[in-house]
């Protein structure tokens, strides 16, 4: 029976996503808790800053060549020979092993190269930090290029089982990974010092690959060797490579530039932007990340098919979907900022002024968490179509305004006297992201005549109305709690957050479901085919 949930296909959007995004709450959970020792230990100071740099070049390198190759053209592919979560076609292993093969050689080949100029690529990465803060970037990004090696093996593993739809052991891989890195904080930084944290992230590495080489073993996957360039799938594929590793490069390049002037800034600025960076990640990533992996397999079903009207549809579905959860999301995350940050980091060496600081960027990042989720989407209807050429083109304007934004917000001189800093770089983000969704919107459009706006837009409406009324309710619940409890410790500053953000979340549902807002329907009803109705059909002796 346990078993049966790890290996049985999930089939259906709603089903996907709601199993998809359970596990990636739970994944991103465990790394909050990874962040939240990781601060307590160092603080928002410079070990901190030395980890999130050494981590930008071995990521860079993953994200281009393994992330590229496999999001833009493995999938559709794969497609070909995967139907109703199983594979039909032993010429699927071929493909596969032709592109794990050929990945896992460039990647090796690759990482050498970056082990061997890991001192230059330091300094261009951190050109602001001291000598010894750049020999200790030096020796953790050699380390790293380990786990990214581990990472773009299981990462086609990965994309075998969203290709087969057994999400389940996909989105379990991320949890075991973090898993590992809080070991490496908690177990391998006494004996071996900050590396400690270097050799956790190979720990957890090598914890993703084990779940997701376990995965694609029941699914069917046979290991030969081959690594042949006369497969007509390995060549479309390497031919969808080439934009996509273009257009992830941009988003890198990103990074790396906002990676570069926070070097520049006041002592743990770096630290400051990465942590609130993964805070904003968190309901991005558990509902714009969730909702595209979910609907992927279906929108590239439809592009192979040319059936347009099912790909608007299915499209149009997600989209709604995802904003039903992502705006209460965002008014959460911008009302409730000090207290999620203060509750999620606030220990040990991370004292109150960090807790601003991160706070401020915090609700700057907030302000495009919806533009950051439907991109998600929007890349992965590209994608669908086969068109890696498009997102390079929106991904490289996008960096051109980011890079005069983030000079120039970053230089902001607030009333005090200070300079806007690290918070410019989250605004300049955040404008940088609504903009590059409107450009990728508008051209999908006219492509394919339509994205379901009239459906949209109604719903959108009613949840904007619900979420000012989830914020005034947040609000007002903020100031009922400070003469009850203590809001300098721990617990006070948690009671009040659950307090106010329960209330106004309760809100949001309360007036979704009095205006009859579909999308609130659309969840309830997969929610209760997805888990309410096993239990059911159990009681009564059957099986869904």
């Amino acid at each position: 029976m346990i078993l049966d949930f790890f290996r049985r296909p999930t089939n259906t959007l709603v089903s996907a996503a709601i199993v998809v995004g359970v596990l990636s709450f739970a994944s991103r959970l465990v790394g909050l808790l990874r962040d939240r020792i990781l601060a307590a230990r160092f603080g928002a100071g410079d070990t901190l800053d030395v980890y999130y740099a050494a981590f930008r070049i071995p990521d860079t390198v993953f994200a281009l060549l393994v992330v590229g190759a496999l999001s833009a053209s493995f999938i559709p592919l794969f497609m070909k020979y995967a139907g109703e979560g199983r594979v039909r076609d032993e010429r699927a292993w071929v493909f596969t092993n032709n592109v794990l093969h050929l990945i896992a050689i460039a990647f090796f080949g690759l990482a050498v190269v970056g082990v061997l100029f890991a001192e230059p690529l330091a300094g261009l990465i951190a050109p602001g930090f001291s000598p010894h803060k750049l020999a200790l970037v030096v020796q953790m990004m050699r380390v790293m290029f380990l786990a990214q090696l581990l990472l773009s093996v299981s990462t086609i593993f990965g994309s075998v089982l969203q290709a087969t739809k057994r999400f389940v052991m996909f989105a379990l891989a991320p949890i075991v990974y973090n898993v590992g890195i809080i070991l490496g904080v908690l177990v391998l930084v006494e004996p071996f010092g900050p590396m400690g944290l270097a050799w956790g992230v190979v720990l957890g590495a090598l914890f993703h690959l084990v779940v997701s080489s376990v995965g694609v073993r029941w699914v069917g996957y046979k290991h030969f060797w081959t690594a042949s360039l006369k497969d007509s799938d390995t060549r479309e594929a390497l031919a969808l490579m080439l934009p996509r590793v273009l257009g992830l490069g941009v988003i890198q390049l990103q990074f790396v530039l906002l990676t570069v002037m926070a070097s520049g800034l006041a002592a743990g600025s770096l630290a400051v932007f990465q942590l609130a960076y993964n805070l904003q990640y968190f309901p991005v990533g558990i509902l714009g990340v969730s909702y595209a992996i979910a609907a992927f397999p279906v929108l590239s079903e439809y592009a192979r098919r040319e059936d347009t009207r099912g790909f608007v549809e299915t499209f149009s579905s997600a989209v709604r979907q995802m904003l039903y959860f992502i705006i209460p999301a965002s008014l959460v995350f911008l009302l409730l900022r000090a207290q999620i940050v203060r509750v999620v980091l606030g220990a040990g060496a991370f004292d109150w002024t960090d807790t601003i600081f991160v706070a401020d960027t915090l609700a700057l990042f907030a302000l495009s968490f919806f533009a950051q989720a439907i991109i998600y989407i929007l890349v992965r209807g590209y994608f669908a179509y086969k068109d890696s050429v498009t997102p390079l083109v929106a991904g490289a304007v996008s960096t051109v305004i980011l890079l005069f934004a983030s000079v120039s917000f970053s230089r902001i001189l607030l009333e005090d006297g200070r300079a806007f800093g690290v918070a410019g770089l989250a605004l300049a983000f955040s404008l940088t992201m609504v903009l590059q969704m409107a450009l990728l919107w508008a051209i999908l459009r006219l492509r394919v005549g339509s994205l379901g706006e009239s459906r949209i837009l109604p719903g959108l409406a009613k949840m904007c109305v619900a979420g000012l009324c989830c914020a005034v309710v947040m609000m007002g619940a903020k100031t009922l709690t400070p003469p009850v409890v203590a809001l300098t410790t721990f617990w006070g500053v948690l009671l009040q957050g659950l307090f106010a953000g329960g209330l106004g979340l309760a809100t949001y549902v309360a007036v979704t479901w009095a205006l009859k807002t579909e999308e609130f329907e659309m969840i309830r009803s997969g929610i209760d085919r997805k888990i309410f109705a096993r239990f059911r059909a159990a009681e009564a002796g059957t099986d869904l």
